[in-house]
């Protein structure tokens, strides 16, 4: 009889050795190289963060990061969400190094390699660590779905396409127009 050997579980500490010039997450216990993103994913990632950091900003509602920004979940889940916001009633998770706790909403924009991954595998993460909101972009389709977390779970709050626009309650007064999340 012979025994398979177990994989390594990494942690927190594992992680803060990586390569300052390589991009990677920890998610459950696995580092994940990550490559460049695309400049499509990229366009998106500066239109979101335009449109929510001024709004956030002026309304001293708390502050928005994007990636490559560290979020410590727990010793086995370092993540770096494309967009995350931390209201003020939260601030003392922020650090130097890095958010330490839940942020109130994570944004991820999906691509083929990541898809499985921001849908399932992350989800389920930022669901169990207390994340109130999370939205899963999709730059191909030209989409956004929303989720609000309930008894630890996300749920369906919406799925947006086109020329829609939406709301949160996480940022009062800010309506999310497609075209200007997807416009060049």
């Amino acid at each position: 009889m012979s025994t398979q050997p177990q994989p390594r579980s990494f942690t927190y500490r594992d992680y803060l050795d990586t390569p300052d010039d390589v991009r990677y997450q920890l998610i459950e216990g696995d580092l994940v190289r990550e490559p460049a993103p695309t400049t499509t994913h990229q366009t998106v990632l500066v239109n979101l963060a335009v449109l929510l950091a001024p709004f956030v900003k002026s309304n001293g509602l708390g502050r928005v990061f994007t990636a490559p920004t560290d979020v410590y979940l727990s010793d086995t889940n370092v993540v770096q969400p494309d967009v995350l916001f931390v209201s003020a009633a939260r601030a003392h998770l922020i650090t130097e190094r890095d958010v330490h706790g839940a942020p109130d909403l994570v944004i991820e924009i999906a691509s083929p390699s990541t898809e499985r991954r921001d849908r399932q595998v992350k989800r389920e993460i930022y669901a169990r660590h207390g994340v109130s909101e999370y939205w899963l972009v999709h730059p191909v389709d030209r989409t956004v779905e929303t989720f609000r977390l309930e008894n630890r779970r996300f749920a369906a709050a919406g799925s947006y396409l086109g020329t829609d626009a939406f709301t949160t309650p996480l940022l009062p007064g800010l309506r999310i127009e497609l075209d200007d999340v997807f416009g060049c």
